[in-house]
C-alpha cells in the first residue's frame, strides 16, 4: 500500500564521507507487493498488484503489468539500495512514504479488494502504510479474504503486524527482528522461532513463516514445524528475497493444502534466487532450478503445551 520507486546505485566500493562516482543506475517501480507480483509473473502465475499511489505510478504501472492503483498519494516515495561490486554488500535507504488526505481513500482500496474476491485464488498484504492509513486496514483486508475462503498471506510490520497476528486463518510472514518485536521471544535458532511462533499458531494463525536471512526459513503450522535452508548462504543483494518467498508461499498455498517441507524447499530457493539479482523483485530462474535438489529441510519439535489451570 506503499509503493515506491526502486532506485540502484552500483559503486565499487561505499565510503562514508566522501563523493563517489556511481557506476550505474537502475530505476524501476516497485514496493513489496509490487516485487511479489513481479515474481509470480516470472513462476508463471498471473497476479495483480493493487494499494494506493499517485496518478503517475498508477499509470506506470498499468502500462507494465496488471494492476489497478488508487491514485490517493501526493507523491510516491523512493527506496534507495546502493550495492558495492566489491563484496556484494548492499545498503538500503528508505523514505517514508507521503501522507493521505484523501478523505475515503482506504474505502476505494476494500472496494477493489472485494471486487477482486470472487476472482482471486490468493492475496499476499504486505509493506509499509502510508501516512493517514490505520494499522488495522492490512488486517481488515486479510479477514475479509479469509472469510471467503482465500488464501491469505500478511508480511507487515509493527503495530500493523500486531493486528494482523489476531486475524484466524491467517499466514504470517514475519522476518527474526519482526517475530521477536511481536512476540518478546528471542529467535535466533529455529527452536526459538518455533517457541515463538506456536503461541500465534494457538491463537488461530494458520502459520507463521519466519524468513531468517541466511539462516534460512522456519514454518510452524498447527500441524508441525520445519526448518528450510541452502547449505551455504549465497551474498548479493537481500532486498526482494522476503518478497519472492512471499511469492512461492501464496502459489503453493493457491493450489490447496500444500505440503509445507516441500513449499519450504521452494520459498528458500525462490528467495535465494532473489538475491543474486541486483535490483528487487526478479529471479534468476535457472539459479532456483539448481539450488531446489539442495535445500535441507529438517522436521523440529513443537513445544507441548502447558496444562491449563
Amino acid at each position: 500500500m506503499n509503493p515506491a520507486y526502486d532506485m540502484t546505485y552500483r559503486l565499487e566500493r561505499l565510503e562514508r564521507g566522501r563523493a563517489h562516482r556511481v557506476l550505474a543506475v537502475e530505476q524501476r517501480l516497485g514496493g513489496k507487493g509490487i516485487n511479489v507480483a513481479r515474481v509470480l509473473s516470472q513462476l508463471g502465475t498471473y497476479a495483480c498488484a493493487t494499494g494506493f499511489a499517485d496518478h503517475t505510478f498508477a499509470a506506470a504501472a498499468a502500462a507494465e503489468f496488471p494492476a489497478d492503483f488508487v491514485p490517493a498519494l501526493p507523491w510516491v516515495r523512493r527506496t534507495v539500495v546502493i550495492s558495492e561490486s566489491r563484496d556484494g554488500t548492499a545498503t538500503g535507504l528508505w523514505e517514508p512514504g507521503a501522507y493521505i488526505h484523501e478523505l475515503h481513500a482506504v474505502d476505494r482500496l476494500r472496494d477493489r479488494i472485494e471486487f477482486l474476491l470472487p476472482e482471486l485464488k490468493g492475496l499476499v498484504v504486505s509493506g509499509s502504510l502510508p501516512g493517514g492509513v490505520d494499522e488495522t486496514v492490512p488486517a481488515d483486508l486479510a479477514r475479509a479474504a479469509v472469510a471467503a475462503g482465500i488464501p491469505t498471506v500478511c508480511d507487515v510490520d509493527g503495530p500493523a503486524l500486531k493486528v494482523a497476528a489476531t486475524v484466524p486463518g491467517i499466514v504470517l510472514m514475519p522476518n527474526q527482528d519482526e517475530l521477536e518485536r511481536l512476540t518478546g521471544v528471542v529467535a535466533e535458532r529455529p527452536e526459538a522461532v518455533v517457541s515463538a511462533a506456536g503461541a500465534l499458531v494457538d491463537a488461530g494463525v494458520r502459520a507463521v513463516v519466519a524468513t531468517l536471512g541466511a539462516a534460512g526459513i522456519v514454518a510452524v503450522t498447527s500441524d508441525g514445524a520445519w526448518s528450510a535452508s541452502l547449505p551455504e548462504p549465497l551474498a548479493g543483494n537481500p532486498t526482494g528475497a522476503g518478497d519472492a518467498a512471499s511469492a512461492a508461499v501464496i502459489r503453493a498455498l493457491a493450489t490447496g493444502d500444500p505440503d509445507w517441507p516441500t513449499l519450504l524447499t521452494d520459498a528458500v530457493a525462490t528467495s535465494a534466487a532473489a538475491v543474486v539479482i541486483p535490483v528487487a523483485g526478479e529471479i534468476d530462474m535457472t539459479l532456483r532450478d539448481r539450488l531446489t535438489p539442495t535445500i535441507r529441510v529438517t522436521a523440529l519439535d513443537m513445544p507441548t503445551p502447558e496444562p491449563r489451570p
